[in-house]
């Protein structure tokens, strides 16, 4: 990019509470168009980007879908050849979703940057503002090219395969526990201090998304839910106890899921991983393993689920899942990651 020529970014407006605003009927709904979510930056003029703005759905964070994502980054891909960076506002609600699928999607070295708000713009100390102001800074950053899609909030860059929402209200709610942060934005600068393993894309067909729900271990479960859960899903994510550890009344159940089905075990405490072979009873990680079931590692039982959908539609097998996994959760080297590098569409 020559030297007078200033970045250019794209936002894309998804809805949520940064976009909300009041309704007749009380409470607030997404609203707000992403060009008027723009105009209200202050200090956005000041930072020397050029700003196209896209409105491309207006729905609350928990309404958006997997094919929404999955066209968003078709979106994206189109406008690869102009831009230097992407920004995504959206509701926080799926935040940690929705960023780890756009990262597992998108191919290109642009950055897409992610942001929302916990409090919308009728609230005293709304903090879309900031966020999106943050956001942009850092897309039209060259420091990010490569970093794939990361959420900025509160002036921390998060991996999307790291953050989590840990809190319903708190502005400060969003952490990443396996790793930290990758930076922050100060006095308008990024500043990246941590990096991130970023194995590759999944060439996912999310047209007609797979049925991949998410099963809680819980005190004292019986089988009973789980089966009625596995006959109707294309794959399941267990979240399971502690290091993987489920009651021993779920052995079976899930075993005979995994013969017909993939079954991806989590760990439904927050952070750290799935272990592999310390623990030797019915119904622990080592045991649910040698009975077929998938580690999920270091990805928490959201993530697993996205790269778990994202797999099942690009026709991957049982071999390639478990190699996806084992990349993407921290247990094997980034050559083991199962779909070769879309370098074409690498701007």
């Amino acid at each position: 990019m020559p030297d007078n020529m200033k970045p250019r970014v794209v936002v894309f407006g998804l809805g949520g509470t940064i976009a909300m605003s009041a309704t007749s009927s009380g409470g607030v709904a997404p609203k707000l168009t992403a060009e008027e979510l723009v105009s209200a930056v202050p200090g956005l003029a000041e930072a020397e980007v050029d700003v196209e703005v896209v409105q491309f759905r207006q729905l609350p964070g928990a309404s958006l879908t997997l094919g929404d994502i999955a066209a968003l980054c078709d979106a994206i891909e189109l406008r690869s050849s102009s831009a230097d960076g992407f920004v995504v506002t959206q509701g926080t609600d799926t935040i940690e979703e929705t960023a780890y699928l756009i990262d597992l999607l998108h191919p290109l070295v642009q950055p897409v940057v992610v942001t929302g708000a916990m409090r919308n713009p009728t609230m005293a100390g709304a903090d879309g503002p900031a966020n999106l102001l943050a956001a942009v800074v850092l897309a039209a950053d060259p420091v990010a090219r490569g970093l794939g899609c990361v959420v900025v909030m509160n002036d921390q860059v998060h991996a999307a395969s790291r953050i989590r929402k840990g809190h319903s209200t708190n502005t400060g709610t969003f952490a990443s526990p396996n790793g930290g942060p990758l930076g922050y934005i100060v006095e308008g600068t990024a500043r990246i201090l941590n990096s991130v393993r970023r194995p590759g894309s999944v060439p996912a067909d999310l047209t007609k998304p797979p049925r991949v729900p998410i099963y809680t271990a819980a005190l004292g479960d019986d089988d009973e839910t789980v089966r009625a859960i596995a006959g109707k899903a294309d794959g399941l994510v267990v979240a399971a106890m502690g290091v993987g550890h489920v009651p021993a009344q779920l052995v079976d159940a899930l075993a005979e899921t995994a013969t017909t089905r993939p079954v991806v075990l989590a760990s439904r405490t927050g952070s750290g991983p799935v272990l592999s072979s310390t623990y030797g009873f019915p119904g622990s990680e080592r045991d649910l393993l040698a009975r077929g079931l998938i580690s999920a590692g270091l990805l928490d039982p959201l993530k697993a689920r996205i790269l778990l959908a994202a797999a099942i539609s690009a026709g991957g097998d049982i071999r390639t899942m478990r190699r996806a996994f084992a990349v993407a959760g921290g247990l094997s080297n980034d050559e083991s990651w199962p779909w070769k590098p879309d370098s074409e569409k690498i701007n």
